[in-house]
């Protein structure tokens, strides 16, 4: 069991350290949970962090069920079984898609400011979340992280489920769960706090990895 996410990233991190102080590497951490855990790995490898924002597709009325994710550049995952199992009108995920890119959008204002995002083009890339349960916002993330072109592209959490993790081996250039637990349950089952992270520690967390890549730069 982590911690925190900070511990669950100090963690992740050791097995991340081939990448350390390699040339081309970049940190990006899903928001808001994958954002404390990926700049610990940015730290350990001496590497720039940056965001990548997804947002799950939450059934109305049962948000904690994802009928998919929506990523940043517009990319999107729908969870085929869900829609298709439960017969949710496409009307009914337009809508929820419209409403999570408003909030997808108000987050990359308020993350960045009036910094651009890192330029992936040709670079490894390493994608951070606090864990894996259905991949839904992984998904969605590493669809809309191949159209930029990577040379190579790692998924890495701290805590995965088992065939999730193994899924993404089929999508991913690498796949580091650093845990992957047979009664995997739920992702905050393994921290002892999993509280919420707020958009203002994002904010400072990566306030602190741009000041920390600016002597270097």
């Amino acid at each position: 069991m982590f911690r925190d996410r900070a511990d669950a990233g100090h963690q992740l991190a050791t097995k991340l350290t081939p990448y350390a102080r390699r040339a081309g590497v970049v940190v990006l951490g899903l928001p808001r949970g994958g954002v404390p855990v990926a700049a610990e790995v940015a730290d350990h490898l001496e590497a720039p962090l940056d965001v990548f924002i997804v947002r799950k597709l939450g059934l109305p009325g049962h948000e904690e069920l994802a009928m998919g994710a929506i990523a940043s550049s517009g990319a999107r995952v729908l969870n085929e079984d869900v829609v298709a199992g439960l017969d949710i009108p496409a009307s009914m995920v337009e809508a929820v898609t419209r409403r999570e890119e408003v909030e997808l959008q108000r987050r990359e204002r308020l993350y960045r400011g009036d910094r651009g995002p890192v330029d992936v083009r040709g670079r490894i890339v390493i994608l951070v979340d606090d864990g894996l349960a259905t991949g839904a916002s992984m998904r969605a993330a590493v669809m809309a992280l191949r159209a930029r072109e990577p040379a190579y592209l790692v998924v890495a959490v701290p805590v995965g489920a088992p065939s999730t993790c193994a899924a993404f081996e089929a999508i991913a250039d690498e796949v580091v769960c650093a845990i992957t637990p047979s009664r995997f349950v739920a992702v905050g089952h393994w921290y002892e706090d999993f509280g919420q992270t707020t958009d203002e520690e994002v904010r400072r967390l990566f306030d602190r990895a741009a000041a920390r890549m600016r002597p270097a730069a």
